[in-house]
């Protein structure tokens, strides 16, 4: 599919993402998947936004690969979208029956007919041709949107709260999360899995937020490497993700699994000594490892025999809001290997199951109450010639308008050393963002 392109020189170029983003609302499909400038070996743009779907994909969990292997190979254009993480039941004999507030599809994804790349300076717009002569009406639009949320220059604080704006409701109470933690331990005592996952999920039901407000809150709070707004119609994901899933360049492989969080202090002292400690946590450092041993597992099954490598280990990087650990693993894969095996292989991604992976699967399966869907789930995209990347689904805000339905979750590893309290502790932390902008949204 011929795409024409054309390129400008933008001054403000924070200003005009910001623009970008609000020009995007007019669309019922749209996707803006945002680094924040955030300094990263492996990245091919600053922001990208694709609208507008020429033509889609979207299924339930059954032969779902399959599907997207099609579309992909037939479509040999860009498409963006998303697999679920009940998608894993396409590849195990796995179930998922919990409860499911927010009716996402399983899988979806669009050929968009406009896409706006941002990088640096420079802002590229790749329109399939029957739009191409919209191109310079659009930059026009654009540059002329506002919006009374983009231009709130004040520091959010996410220590205030409105406690009274939205209620805020937990699946799982204190009493009862220890409880599973404890049942969970009990697995691992046994030899039954070393490490799994285990997520809860907030909500608020009767609610209504304005999408938009509420993910530029998130994202200048948090300012992550793998941020995303995604629109389908009524269905929106307001993601802050700091978590890349996995990546193909050429032959080349990338996943950067996460495992291992401290929160930021406001001393640069005391905020340097807790990431020291982090780098030096044997629990931490021990979760992160075995979660490494499974993705160099899970890549060893499409790699070319012996390309399997860790080229960053338990490394300490800083947030706006945390401090994480964060691996690299890289492989090469053939050339005439499908990239969607590749992600078939790896999926779910071993730092949101565990080890092994469809054990813990089926064990936080049944301690888990709320079917997880595009929460651990992966958003990202394919290029014309196959090449992909994609992030984690963490930190992140799920919104069904006609349901007026609104979900975060967040999980801990587990593992033999866990502490229930502890765990229970760095799920409040990693919900913090999410609690707090939307209190304040309402």
């Amino acid at each position: 599919m011929q795409r024409i392109i054309s390129s400008f020189s933008i001054d403000e170029i924070v200003k005009f993402k910001q623009q970008l983003l609000c020009w995007s609302q007019q669309f019922q499909t749209a996707i803006f998947l945002d680094s924040n400038n955030y300094h990263q070996q492996y990245s091919s743009f600053d922001a990208v936004l694709a609208v507008d779907e020429f033509t889609c994909i979207k299924t339930d969990f059954h032969s779902a690969f399959e599907k997207l292997q099609e579309y992909q190979t037939i479509t040999k254009d860009y498409i963006f979208g998303y697999i679920s993480y009940d998608v894993k039941n396409d590849i195990e004999q796995l179930s998922s029956t919990n409860f499911d507030g927010l009716d996402f599809a399983d899988l979806f994804f669009f050929q968009p007919q406009k896409i706006i790349f941002v990088k640096g300076n420079s802002v590229e717009f790749h329109y399939l041709k029957m739009v191409d002569d919209e191109i310079d009406i659009d930059f026009n639009a654009i540059q002329q949107s506002t919006n009374t949320t983009i231009q709130q220059s004040k520091p959010l604080d996410c220590t205030r709260v409105d406690k009274n704006s939205i209620k805020i409701k937990l699946r799982i109470h204190k009493d009862e999360y220890h409880q599973k933690v404890t049942t969970i331990l009990q697995h691992i005592q046994r030899g039954d899995i070393y490490e799994a996952n285990f997520c809860q999920e907030f909500y608020a039901e009767n609610t209504e937020i304005n999408p938009l407000k509420v993910y530029q809150d998130l994202n200048r709070i948090s300012e992550p490497p793998f941020a995303v707004f995604l629109k389908m119609n009524h269905q929106y994901l307001l993601s802050a993700s700091p978590e890349r899933y996995l990546r193909k360049e050429g032959n080349k492989i990338i996943s950067q699994p996460i495992k291992g969080t401290a929160k930021r202090l406001k001393s640069k002292f005391d905020d340097e000594k807790i990431a020291s400690d982090l780098a030096r946590d044997s629990k931490e450092r021990t979760e992160n490892v075995m979660i490494v041993d499974l993705v160099r597992n899970d890549l060893s099954k499409s790699a070319i025999k012996g390309s399997v490598k860790v080229e960053e280990l338990c490394k300490v990087y800083s947030f706006k809001q945390v401090h994480q650990m964060i691996s690299t693993v890289v492989s090469e894969m053939d050339e005439n290997t499908s990239p969607i095996l590749v992600i078939k292989d790896t999926f779910p991604m071993g730092s949101m199951t565990g080890a092994p992976k469809v054990s813990a699967m089926k064990i936080i399966e049944k301690q888990e109450v709320t079917k997880r869907g595009l929460y651990s789930g992966t958003v990202g995209y394919f290029t014309p010639n196959g090449d992909f990347d994609f992030n984690v689904v963490i930190r992140s805000i799920l919104y069904n308008q006609v349901k007026k339905y609104v979900s975060y979750s967040v999980g801990s590893a587990i593992t033999a050393k866990s502490n229930p309290e502890k765990e229970y502790e760095e799920c409040l932390l990693k919900a913090k963002a999410m609690k707090y902008v939307l209190l304040k949204s309402v």
